[in-house]
């Protein structure tokens, strides 16, 4: 039992869910154009290459994207497009996660509810050895990374609306992720050091 504990810990499920105010067809113009993502969600998507067209049903589409979160590490993977229609897509990922992502579009009023349903493996080997220890530190690099893709949505959409070169100055850039200071750095190194003490103590009473 200890076993399979140990080999689950690098397992996550995370649904994430942003209201933002539109319609479903812009927001899907948006959130479905991965190629655009590196421009209007930068705090998060570093590098976004297409590899593979879709098909004319929106399905098929292949991407290697380089993406990071605020700790100081990075992830890349590749994301394909399994399913497609105008308020929903879903993907699968290989590479430093793997697994299957799904968004949904709601019209809830003058709101477009976005549920994000994320059930991936971290392989990457930093994530994958200290998930047993640190796995809240990476599930809250996770919901920083959302947060920012909510912000930016906000933004993006104001931008899109904007009807004069005045509005459209206006509008605030989105949020970026910024460089860390040491102190941020140094805890964030003080708390993988730290769990790979605990690690360490752990595999030593087995």
């Amino acid at each position: 039992m200890a076993e399979s504990t140990r080999s689950r810990a690098h397992h996550y499920r995370f649904e994430t869910r942003w209201l933002v105010p539109g319609g479903v067809t812009e927001v899907a113009d948006v959130l479905f154009d991965p190629e655009d993502l590196i421009r209007w969600w930068p705090s998060v998507y570093l590098k976004v290459r297409q590899v593979a067209p879709a098909d004319e049903d929106g399905v098929g589409a292949r991407f290697d994207l380089h993406t990071t979160g605020w700790l100081p590490y990075t992830l890349r993977w590749h994301m394909h497009v399994t399913r497609h229609a105008p308020d929903s897509s879903v993907f699968t990922a290989t590479g430093d996660l793997a697994g299957r992502g799904e968004f949904r579009l709601t019209q809830r009023g003058p709101v477009v509810e976005v549920l994000f349903d994320w059930r991936v493996r971290a392989n990457k080997p930093l994530l994958r050895w200290f998930s047993p220890v640190l796995r809240p530190v990476f599930a809250a690099n996770h919901r920083w990374a959302m947060t920012q893709g909510e912000r930016s949505l906000h933004v993006e959409l104001l931008r899109r609306r904007a009807r004069t070169a005045s509005e459209a100055a206006a509008v605030p850039a989105p949020p970026r992720r910024t460089a860390a200071g040491p102190l941020p750095v140094l805890g964030a190194l003080a708390v993988l050091g730290g769990g790979a003490l605990a690690l360490t103590r752990v595999l030593r009473r087995r």
